[in-house]
This record gives structure tokens, sequence and C-alpha cells, in this order.
């Protein structure tokens, strides 16, 4: 999938594309079935797929720190929709200046005549524009005017439930793990490269790799079991703490993994952290000593729910 910075002319869209677009935060099963419907549809048409997306996001933009947790950044959503097998990412500055194009402009002078979009898939609640002000109705009839073929993706529901990113922070916010996934069409996971740390957890007896969770906030918080996969495509098991290291005075929110029958060097690697079951929530304990006791429970816990031995 090639990435594209901004929406000037491109050669490589001259023939136009289908295309969809939104924050496409999670990629979760709603999203999911946008994307099969584009692909469809390009497959139809003998058009490439193109994602239309927003970078900082909208509500980052005007909500600031009360803004929301990302479910993903964005080289992780980058790495979800490439998967589905999309030939364009469009990722748009999103600040005051496209915040205040009307929506009939942004079909027009952007996805018409700057990225040459010949056919839209739209899920049924995306808005955009000016104040929000631009919805379905309206590219359905900017469409009809302009020859712009537009075509609605009906909400997706799971067990009753319509499916929103919304929910999926709500489940991950409770430690529902399993709902998360449920709505995701898989575990929820968070990625990043292995960075150099205080080695606190080495002499506690736990060893650690430290990630980064390169967002505002986190959308999990505590002790989870977890899956990984490391750069090589190998999966360890192990546990994960999410959070600032109350004990250890940490002010940096951080996804500290401990790999069980693990002792590779691998610091610098990009690895991916499948959250399997929250454990507890973070605490701040009184001593070191407290606090490597409570360690070594969660690990058993986690130990015995992967059917591990000790």
């Amino acid at each position: 999938m090639q990435l594209i910075r901004g929406f000037k002319n491109r050669r490589d869209l001259a023939g136009g594309s289908v295309a969809t677009i939104g924050n496409f935060d999670g990629v979760h099963k709603g999203h999911q079935a946008i994307l099969e419907k584009l692909q469809a549809r390009s497959s139809q048409l003998g058009l490439p797929s193109m994602v239309v997306t927003f970078e900082p996001s909208a509500n980052e933009l005007f909500l600031g720190n009360q803004a929301p947790p990302r479910l993903t950044n964005l080289r992780e959503k980058f790495r979800l929709i490439e998967n589905m097998g999309i030939n364009f990412f469009v990722c748009l500055t999103f600040d005051q200046t496209l915040a205040s194009v009307q929506p009939e402009a942004f079909v027009q002078d952007i996805l018409i005549s700057r990225l040459n979009v010949r056919y839209l898939t739209a899920g049924d609640d995306f808005r955009f524009g000016k104040n929000r002000t631009g919805d379905y109705e309206l590219l359905r009839s900017m469409g009809a005017a302009t020859g712009l073929g537009v075509e609605n993706t009906q909400s997706v529901v799971v067990d009753g439930e319509r499916v929103r990113s919304s929910s999926i922070r709500d489940y991950l916010a409770a430690g529902r793990l399993d709902l998360a996934e449920s709505l995701l069409g898989r575990a929820y996971s968070m990625s990043g490269r292995v960075i150099r740390g205080d080695r606190k957890g080495r002499t506690l007896g736990f060893p650690t790799a430290n990630i980064p969770i390169r967002r505002r906030f986190s959308p999990v918080n505590g002790v989870f079991a977890v899956r990984v996969e490391l750069e090589n495509g190998n999966e360890k098991l192990g546990i994960a703490n999410v959070g600032h290291r109350p004990t250890l005075a940490g002010t940096r929110t951080l996804i500290e993994v401990h790999l069980f029958n693990f002792s590779q060097d691998i610091y610098f690697e990009h690895l991916t952290v499948f959250f399997c079951k929250k454990i507890r929530a973070e605490k701040k304990f009184g001593s070191l000593d407290d606090l490597k006791n409570q360690i070594h429970l969660d690990s058993e816990y986690a130990r015995e729910y992967f059917g591990i031995p000790a």
C-alpha cells in the first residue's frame, strides 16, 4: 500500500480511484465491512482502492487533552488497512484550515479535483466539512450532479450492538477485552519500538521490554496477560504493565513487557503486544519488596491463564 501525504494532484491517481474516507480508529468490524465493499467495487470498476484519513483526528484538534484515547496510532492503522489489500493510503493534515472547508468544497475541490475520486464508499453516520455539516445525503446529491458514484455502507451489528470505536474504548477501559475483541474481530493490540529503560525491572528479577505508547493517552491501563509478536514474527507470552509506574515515581506512560522463558536482547525491535486478559489495575505499592511480591503473583496468574508451567 502506498502512503500519500496531502492532496496535491498525483500522477498515480490520474486514472481515478475508488475511495472511502474517515478516521478508521481501531479498524474494527464496521470499518472492515467498508473496506471489503471498497475492494469489491475497486475490482468491479478496475480502479485502485484508496483510504482517505486525517492526522491528527478532529477530536484531537478540537478537544486537545480531553479527546478520547486512540485505539490505533497512525502506523498501526496503516498496517491494519494495508492487510486489507488497499492500494493507497492518503493522510491529510487536519488543521483549522482544513476544518473550515465547506463540505461542498471538500467534495469538489479535494476528493474529485485533487484526488480524482470516481466512486466513494461511506458509512451511514459519516460527517465531514465545516462544523460537520456534510453527511451521506449531501454526498449522494453531489454525486448525482458531478458523476461521482456514492455508495452507503450500513452499520455492522454484533450481538445486537452497533460496532463503534467509542464502545470499544469503553470495554477496554472496563477491562472487558473479550467484548472489545468481538467488535474488533481480533485481540486488541498496541505496537512500538523497544527503548532503553532504567533497568528497574531487572533488579526486581523481572526484566522488561519498554515500549512508548506513541499517543496522548492509552485506552488500556493496568497489568495484563499478553501475547507478543516479535519483529521476526515469532510469538512469546508474558505479562505487561501499561501505565506510569507510580511505585517507581514514573511520569511517562509505557508498556512494560516481561516475556516468560526469554532472555534475548530485543532493544530497538518493533513489537506488537496483544492484550489477552486483564489481571489488575495499576497501583502504587509501599515498597519495592511489595511490588516484587505482586509481580510474582501477577506472573503466576498469567502462567496459569496460558497454561505455562511455573
